[in-house]
């Protein structure tokens, strides 16, 4: 049976980690000037 490879497991998850730092960074940085991507444009009610 083969061992586990804990280190790539580890870097795996700290790069995991690092990209979700990141997006969130970005949304942090660019929240003021978008709209959110699941929100649809509103139309005046007639």
């Amino acid at each position: 049976m083969a061992k586990p490879n804990y280190s790539f497991e580890k870097r795996q998850k700290e790069m995991a980690k690092k990209r979700k730092k990141e997006e969130k960074r970005l949304r942090k940085a660019g929240a003021p000037n978008e709209l959110p991507t699941n929100a649809a444009p509103q139309s005046p009610v007639v």
